[in-house]
């Protein structure tokens, strides 16, 4: 079962669509007797699972393709206005690469999914003047110094402009950009990485599959053999780390904010932290 602390965030990100796009009360019922019965009876107790079936089946009975058009548009609009204005600033910084981290950092507060509003003006300050709670971010840059594949796992739309700036800033021979293979809350697809010219920055590959996360049994073969490939994995948001903590994979690197009390039990930090996580084994 999943876990009880979950549950109103599910519920609150279907109130406000219920709202959006003015559900009738028959449709209300329909998705509210699915959404509980999901919840009570789903065996894997897998939030990012749990999240794909409850969009799918919303998206079903509203016949619509993408709940988050909008926002997502608005995000990459708003991100690409903000890209115009630190590119100049990460290029002149004395730190370029930490620069271009914590902005990609304080993109990951870009998501529809967590919240129905974000201040990422605020966000940004706040990243630069903090420090990571957790900072593996000179392993991050080692890394990719020795690195002959990088992969980067996607995660919202608006957030993804940041992550072509860091990715600029990493400049790297070798990098694959992971989007999500059909539309799913408010994660970045193929539509958006065309959007904001992510394809300028790194060849951009599909997982295969429609989950907020990124969980490898059930991405596509290709996507599958990227992963087992790649030297060094870059993973972006809550989603990912939820899809990919387990692997205790030390080739991956886990960029986020924290936005919940169960992320941040998981992690030992606070909600509202700034993370470069990695499981990587060093020796005393």
């Amino acid at each position: 079962m999943v876990d009880q602390r979950c549950v109103p965030c599910f519920l609150t990100t279907y109130k406000r669509l219920f709202r959006k796009f003015d559900v009738s009360e028959t449709q209300q019922k329909v998705f509210l007797e699915y959404f509980y019965t999901t919840i009570e009876n789903d065996g894997s107790g897998f939030a990012p699972i749990i999240q794909r079936n409850l969009n799918k089946t919303f998206c079903r009975i509203l016949n619509i393709e993408d709940p988050f058009k909008e926002e997502k548009d608005e995000s990459n609009r708003v991100a690409l206005e903000l890209y115009d204005k630190w590119k100049p600033k990460v290029i002149e910084s004395e730190s370029p690469f930490n620069l271009a981290l914590k902005l990609a950092i304080a993109g990951n507060i870009m998501d529809y999914g967590a919240s129905k509003s974000f201040d990422i003006h605020k966000t940004i300050d706040r990243v630069i003047a903090s420090d990571f709670t957790v900072d593996k971010s000179e392993l991050l840059k080692q890394g990719l110094k020795k690195a002959r594949k990088v992969l980067y796992l996607g995660d919202n739309a608006g957030e993804i402009v940041f992550d072509r700036l860091f990715i600029e800033t990493i400049m790297h021979g070798n990098i694959n950009f992971a989007v999500k293979g059909e539309h799913v809350l408010n994660d970045v697809t193929m539509d958006d990485s065309v959007q904001v010219g992510m394809h300028y920055a790194a060849d951009v590959i599909s997982n295969g599959y429609d989950a907020p996360s990124t969980i490898l049994e059930r991405c596509s073969r290709e996507f599958q053999e990227d992963f087992r490939s790649a030297d060094l994995i870059i993973s972006k948001g809550q989603g990912n780390l939820e899809g990919l903590l387990s692997e205790s994979d030390p080739r991956i690197f886990f960029l986020l904010m924290v936005k919940c009390d169960l992320i941040a039990e998981t992690l030992g930090v606070k909600k509202g932290d700034f993370v470069v996580f990695n499981q990587l084994k060093q020796s005393n």
